[in-house]
């Protein structure tokens, strides 16, 4: 798969946690005939902790430098579609790294949704664990406010919702990079 002049070997996922980057990574990596590699999982294996323990034990900074040296090591696979943690592009030069070995793709979902999804299982994320969907809705505004000059970088932008079925989403993605 070529996109200008680039040969695709390495499809990047971007977006705020509970935007869908895992379930339509898989299936996009199906539809491309890639692997798939879930970022957060892939920390988890490597280091046999979860991502919550790895929080408790090495605080935020030492999540970020471990999630660094994944993606690091990621970037190397080939024919691979990644779905990276919601703030791997926004720490160290990450954003960079991601831009230079492959493209990239922005799942630009509301507020509102993201709340929705994370307030139904955010004991398995830390850093939405305990929130009340009210103080959820402020955090991801603050953080999002943050994040999103680095998500802005991907190669692609895709604005859903859930009036978007993961079939559709996907075949804007392959529409783009073909």
């Amino acid at each position: 798969m070529v996109l200008g002049d680039k040969k695709i070997n390495r499809v990047y996922l971007n977006g705020y946690m509970g935007s869908g980057k895992s379930t339509i990574g898989l299936k996009l990596a199906q539809a491309l005939n890639f692997a798939f590699v879930d970022m957060d999982k892939f920390i988890e294996e490597k280091y046999f902790m979860s991502i919550s323990a790895i929080f408790a034990k090495e605080g935020e900074s030492g999540f970020r430098e471990k999630e660094r040296m994944a993606l690091v090591e990621l970037s190397q696979f080939d024919h691979v579609v990644i779905a990276t943690g919601g703030g791997t592009p926004c720490f160290f030069n990450n954003i960079d790294v991601i831009s230079e070995t492959g493209v990239s793709v922005y799942l630009d979902t509301p507020i509102p949704i993201l709340v929705q999804r994370l307030s139904q299982n955010n004991s398995q994320r830390p850093i939405v664990k305990g929130k009340s969907r009210e103080e959820l809705f402020h955090f991801i505004e603050g953080s999002l406010s943050e994040r999103v000059p680095y998500y802005m970088r991907s190669t692609v932008v895709i604005h859903s919702d859930d009036t978007l079925t993961a079939t559709t989403i996907i075949d804007h993605i392959e529409a783009v990079l073909s």
